[in-house]
């Protein structure tokens, strides 16, 4: 599995798998904890808005969040390359891919 993972990925070594796995779930635990908060300001905290578009709002603001920290932990732990070409990708698929220059 992990010979599989590596050549999709384009990596080296199982070192490196498990440095990004830590930054994927260093990163969605930060942003989750963020993205609440953040909802609720939107929002206002006494909305009486039904919980499904409090869901949906906040993975919209979950969404931006998540990119921006993928690339800030990708940094600190030396795999911003790595992480760089994984946002690219993500928001290529949803077509913005213009925001970035090859």
């Amino acid at each position: 599995m992990l010979k599989k993972l590596k050549e999709r990925w384009g990596i080296t070594s199982n070192f490196q798998i498990v440095i990004i796995f830590i930054v994927f779930g260093i990163t969605g635990s930060v942003s989750a904890y963020f993205s609440g908060p953040l909802t609720e300001i939107i929002i206002g905290t006494n909305s009486k808005l039904h919980w499904s578009i409090k869901l949906v709002i906040r993975i919209l603001v979950l969404t931006p969040i998540y990119q921006v920290l993928l690339l800030f932990f990708g940094y600190i732990f030396f795999q911003y390359k790595f992480f760089y070409s994984f946002v690219k990708k993500f928001l290529s698929f949803f077509g913005c891919g213009f925001l970035f220059k090859d």
